[in-house]
């Protein structure tokens, strides 16, 4: 026997069960075989077994009526297997994976007095996150000290880039902060109500309200944070396209985005909603969004297809 073979086979015997499958059906495969030599009376996986050795993309679409004659079984069993698959582990070295936890600190804290429509927000920098920089007393009055020594106009020249340098910091800073207001003051609904309540906004918006150009409220608004009562949020998350209401007005991408989730968590799971159904919904709700636009939303919500949440 070739050694690769032998070294193959050595390493697919180790725990956890899948660990050395060279494909994702020889990983089931081979988590099924161990459940079988635990279980040997267990009538479901040998039919498992017969349906992960059928092309991967019939199980992945759950088409049980072919994978039943292919299999030469009843629906019902290829049913009770393809439950059996969905619980075993893809990624079965996943369990041993150390995941670095990247904790974000919000640049921006907002927080909220009164209630209703009336609630006041206030929006301070987060201190943790504002430098604390100063040049020291005693290398400017050094400096001071001896004017006309050597090397006095290049250090004068060092002082003065310090300087500018702090001041550069501080206004950076200064330009998160105005953004951070003109986009609470501009999502006050998001604020008071949630993400459903979110209004379209885009970056000109707020570079034109603050005599700002575009490209800086992009560079200001990228991986910098807000905290809010709802959670936190990365400044660009405010920003969304618009979509035309039957009353002629506009609806946030953002908002629309919240209404498909919260369709597709009410749905019923023998019945998923398929992207036609959810647009029509949406039009029910005055918001004209076609189904290629819904399922771009559904992709990035990472919603898996109807049939793919369909309950067996």
């Amino acid at each position: 026997m070739h050694r690769f073979t032998v070294a193959l086979r050595l390493l697919q015997n180790l725990d956890p069960p899948g660990v050395g499958a060279r494909t994702l059906a020889e990983c089931l495969m081979l988590q099924l075989r161990s459940i079988q030599h635990e279980s040997p009376g267990d009538e479901v996986c040998p039919v498992a077994i017969r349906v992960v050795k059928q092309p991967i993309d019939l199980l992945a679409k759950r088409d049980v009526k072919r994978l039943a004659q292919l299999c030469g079984d009843s629906e019902i069993r290829v049913k009770s297997a393809i439950n059996m698959i969905t619980r075993l582990e893809p990624k079965p070295g996943r369990r041993f994976i150390d995941v670095e936890r990247n904790i974000i600190v919000p640049d921006v804290i907002v927080t909220k007095s009164g209630r209703g429509a009336r609630a006041a927000f206030r929006v301070q920098l987060n201190p943790d996150v504002v430098p604390k920089l100063r040049v020291h007393d005693i290398y400017a009055g050094a400096l001071k000290a001896h004017r006309g020594g050597e090397g006095h106009q290049a250090l004068q020249q060092r002082l003065q880039e310090a300087r500018w340098f702090i001041k550069n910091i501080q206004q950076r800073f200064d330009t998160i902060l105005r953004v951070s207001r003109a986009i609470v003051e501009r999502q006050h609904n998001f604020f008071v109500h949630g993400e459903l309540a979110m209004r379209p906004l885009v970056l000109r918006e707020i570079a034109d309200e603050l005599g700002l150009h575009e490209s800086t409220i992009s560079r200001v608004t990228t991986a910098k944070y807000m905290s809010t009562p709802f959670g936190t949020f990365e400044l660009k998350y405010f920003f969304g396209s618009a979509l035309g209401t039957e009353t002629g007005g506009n609806a946030s991408s953002t908002a629309v985005r919240a209404l498909i989730k919260q369709f597709v968590a009410a749905e019923s799971a023998t019945k998923p909603l398929s992207d036609s159904q959810i647009s029509e919904m949406l039009k029910e709700q005055g918001i004209e969004c076609a189904r290629r636009t819904v399922a771009k939303y559904r992709d990035a919500l990472r919603i898996a297809p109807a049939n793919l949440r369909r309950a067996l």
